[in-house]
């Protein structure tokens, strides 16, 4: 009886804490602070054209197109 009523009150507690944890997220990030992160340093490729021609030479060497993550691909009716 005195084991049932602990566990009851602690599963309570816990349920408590787990309610009240999520009242007050808030974004980390505000809305008009993510241009700060849109920085053109933190992109994966430091010259997008030289990188897009490069993809280019790449799919015509290999006789196929979209192998490296760009449109196209499948029948070749677009």
């Amino acid at each position: 009886m005195k084991t049932q009523r602990i566990s009851r009150l602690l599963l309570t507690l816990v349920a408590l804490a787990a309610i009240s944890g999520c009242s007050g997220i808030e974004p980390w990030v505000k809305p008009y602070e993510r241009d700060r992160l849109a920085d053109p340093i933190m992109f994966l490729d430091m010259d997008p054209v030289s990188s897009a021609y490069i993809y280019h030479v790449y799919e015509a060497r290999e006789g196929a197109r979209g192998g490296e993550g760009t449109a196209g691909g499948g029948c070749g009716c677009n």
